[in-house]
């Protein structure tokens, strides 16, 4: 593959413009969304490897459990240990848990096993990971200590090195024989990130630590509204020890555990240095339910108060203390609360009500707080601007779009008033022909070089905008991609119980976030050839330039959306340059993805560019995403 070219006739021309004066780039320009969607956190991100641990999937049967051994027998029983764990697996021989798809079975790895155990026989509860067949024992231990009380016992399981990789395990109980033992939460660990207690899969955080996000959008999306009222995310039910947390029925079809709460949250965020923004529920469910603005609404809005008061209040307030004896004696970062996600759904037209109440009751006690409206902007036209009551410091904008469209939208930004609210993209995605809400989709689940390319060149416009663009992030984050896995079809990042994939947006994404500036360089493109889908036409390149004033570090973006290799002259004006500089070049057919088979199918590769100056060649592959790191002076 060839970087760097000669001259040809009539190449399409970059102008890099340092003598008109760029924009600053917000420092929160790159970061992540996530919602329990896709299996993301149980089944995914968080590290619990045994399903349905706590006996509440199913109030009839213990889905996810199996008898094992002859003779055995398993029952459910409302006769739990806690007010939030009600139910009690009854166990007579032996029990089996199916886990998410299997467990990650690895050499030489220790996983933390604990239950919660009653029984009126005191001898030990054997514990195995093994294969499904039963033939293959990966690792052994007992739970000691049985009584007649309800106790939470611990043990670890250790496999040997000569343990291939597998997802062919099951986690199996058994007792003495004769005996009866009941079980409640009972909970299995691999080693997690940064070895934090009920913490996060480790392979995971480090592809979401290696895209440098600056903040971490959470709880969602659709679960912070679940489909009615009573499914709502409550945070007050998230934090505290894991057996006093009920869990919830999730929007997508499954239940949460909820072990990944918003202490868990937090700590995420800190685990990859990136800022909390807190989506607060704001009186608005997704079957249609919604609070009346008024005395119907205090309590949610004293709710979202609470809340933030764990964030980052004082170990002397009620919620502050609760973080501290949660084991964060220091307030997380806190600078953005987001109210509600999506009111433009909100077909009753309450939200601008309810966003009043709650931006008011945040502004009095937290001034310094920076408010998110979920309308606004140009994506719900007319529903709160001109005629807003109160404004925002920033509009969520979301967009979900076929890639033509989403390449289309590069310019999107260079319209929008400089005076009004910033804009925070916070969710969006491209998709290939299909949408990703649709059933029966045969694309994804994650998405192929086409999205990636129509995705950066939406970026190039969010970067040239990014005085009215503050924050954006990708989503749906995370997938499953097991059958039954998933209920999105586009999706960043793939996995099953051991391994994982980045897809192509992946790395288009990463590539973007680890080589921004400070401040933006103008950029203009002339002799761009076009490309066309037969019914309309558009730009076949697309650009963008940012600059780290401190060192002379300069970033230019280039997407090459046609079919064939660009020829490109780069022009940089008003500034000196090193003679040499890198390129890193994504580039595929666009139906190539990833995959747990070939996780590496397409990924960016590096080259060194010699015989930089002021006006120097690039010969750009073709469906390609190149990003070019200079040194200049002025």
């Amino acid at each position: 593959m060839i970087f760097f070219a000669q001259p040809v006739p009539h190449p399409a021309q970059l102008t890099i413009d340092f003598t008109h004066p760029g924009v600053s780039v917000s420092p929160n320009l790159y970061g992540l969304m996530t919602e329990e969607i896709n299996y993301s956190y149980d089944g995914g991100l968080y590290g619990e490897l045994i399903r349905n641990r706590a006996f509440l999937d199913d109030q009839k049967q213990p889905a996810h459990w199996s008898p094992q051994g002859q003779g055995s027998a398993i029952s459910l029983e409302k006769s739990g240990p806690t007010v939030a764990r009600p139910m009690a697996l009854r166990v007579k021989g032996g029990a089996a848990n199916d886990g998410y798809w299997g467990f990650p079975v690895t050499p030489r790895t220790d996983y933390q096993l604990s239950a919660w155990v009653k029984s009126d026989s005191t001898g030990p509860i054997l514990a195995t990971l093994e294969s499904v067949s039963g033939s293959t024992v990966y690792a052994r231990a007992s739970l000691k200590g049985v009584t007649s009380n309800w106790q939470n016992l611990e043990t670890v399981l250790k496999t040997s090195s000569g343990i291939k990789p597998t997802t062919d395990a099951r986690l199996v109980l058994r007792t003495a024989p004769g005996t009866t033992i009941l079980l409640s939460q009972v909970s299995l660990f691999p080693p997690t990130f940064k070895r934090r207690p009920n913490g996060n899969r480790r392979d995971l955080m480090k592809m979401l630590v290696d895209m440098k996000p600056q903040f971490l959008r959470f709880p969602g999306g659709n679960y912070l509204e679940g489909n009615t009222l009573a499914d709502r995310y409550a945070f007050q039910n998230t934090v505290g020890p894991i057996e006093s947390r009920p869990g919830h029925l999730s929007p997508w079809g499954y239940r949460s555990t909820d072990g990944m709460g918003l202490f868990e949250f937090l700590l995420w965020s800190e685990e990859m240095r990136a800022k909390p923004l807190l989506a607060v529920y704001a009186g608005y469910a997704l079957k249609g339910e919604y609070i009346k603005p008024g005395p119907e609404l205090t309590p949610f809005v004293q709710d979202a108060l609470d809340e933030i008061e764990y964030v980052i209040g004082g170990a002397g307030t009620k919620w502050g203390a609760q973080r501290v004896k949660d084991g964060h004696p220091k307030p997380f970062p806190l600078e953005c609360v987001e109210v509600g996600n999506e009111d433009g759904f909100d077909k009753s037209g309450s939200y601008e009500g309810r966003f009043v109440q709650f931006y008011d009751a945040i502004k009095l006690k937290y001034p310094n707080l920076k408010v998110i409206s979920t309308t606004g902007g140009k994506d719900w036209p007319g529903l709160m601007f001109p005629m807003v009551q109160r404004s925002p410091d920033l509009v969520d904008e979301h967009y979900y779009s076929e890639c033509w469209d989403m390449m289309a939208m590069a310019t999107r930004f260079d319209g929008y008033s400089r005076t009004g609210p910033k804009v925070f993209v916070g969710e969006w995605a491209a998709h290939d022909l299909v949408a990703p809400w649709a059933g029966e989709n045969p694309n994804g689940p994650t998405p192929n070089m086409r999205c990636a390319i129509a995705e950066a060149a939406f970026m190039t416009g969010l970067e040239r905008n990014s005085d009215v663009v503050a924050m954006s992030c990708y989503a749906p984050l995370l997938v499953n991609v097991n059958p039954g896995g998933h209920q999105w079809a586009i999706n960043l990042i793939g996995y099953d119980a051991l391994s994982s994939f980045g897809s192509p947006s992946y790395y288009a994404q990463t590539m973007f976030a680890n080589s921004i500036g400070n401040q933006t360089v103008p950029t203009v493109l002339a002799n761009v050839p076009m490309q066309t889908d037969g019914k309309r036409s558009q730009s076949g390149l697309f650009a963008s330039a940012t600059r780290k004033t401190a060192t002379g570090a300069l970033f230019v973006k280039v997407v090459n959306a046609l079919s064939t290799p660009q020829d490109i002259e780069l022009n940089i004006k008003g500034a000196s340059v090193d003679p040499t500089g890198t390129i890193s070049v994504l580039t595929g057919d666009l139906k190539a993805m990833n995959s747990l088979a070939e996780p590496k199918n397409v990924v960016p590769k590096t080259k060194m560019l010699t015989g930089v100056s002021p006006s120097f060649h690039c010969m750009l592959p073709p469906n390609s995403i190149s990003v070019i790191k200079l040194r200049v002076g002025r």
